[in-house]
């Protein structure tokens, strides 16, 4: 187990760089956007390029912030019976989630993008739109994106069974979201 839960703290470490990563690009596509809005209506100038790079990034915050998401606890839920079972219940809940549901989804969702992504690369795409980027780096953020929730998942996994032996202690609170 011992082995397992180092596997653990390694893709957690991962998961955390790839958060913290993320939230440095949300400031970038932010700024980015400020900056394409002040261009466009200061000097009539507009560049598809500097449009399409927001959505790389924006891409980019989503698909590598998710497994940081979830390390923290913080990803969505369908809270039906979550927040009134115990620990063990929960802990449990967990395990079946990410064995039947979360796992299997996005290594599948892996899977496919693969060869989304690999054609993309031959054929050297781009944009259709003039001044437009590379399209391949995007797609290849839908794998590295769903490969990283995938090794989170396991990650997730490994605690929750070495929080049931006992070995480790987890903080199963979920605080649902305000409506």
């Amino acid at each position: 187990m011992s082995a397992l839960l180092a596997a653990s703290r390694l893709i957690d470490a991962i998961s955390r760089f790839m958060g913290k990563l993320s939230e440095y690009m949300v400031l970038f596509c932010c700024l980015i956007s400020a900056g394409n809005a002040i261009v466009r209506y200061a000097f009539n100038y507009s560049s598809n390029g500097w449009l399409e790079i927001q959505w790389y990034l924006f891409a980019f915050v989503v698909l590598l912030g998710a497994s940081h998401a979830l390390r923290n606890n913080e990803h969505v839920r369908v809270d039906l019976i979550y927040g009134a079972v115990s620990d063990k219940a929960k802990i449990w809940i967990d395990i079946i989630g990410l064995i039947l549901f979360l796992i299997p989804v996005c290594v599948f969702l892996t899977w496919l993008c693969w060869p989304f992504f690999a054609i993309s690369y031959q054929q050297r795409e781009i944009s259709g739109n003039a001044g437009g980027l590379i399209r391949w780096p995007v797609k290849l953020i839908l794998v590295a994106g769903f490969a990283l929730l995938s090794l989170q998942g396991v990650s997730e996994l490994i605690k929750r069974i070495a929080a049931l032996t006992g070995t480790i202690q987890i903080d199963t609170k979920y605080e649902k979201p305000l409506q």
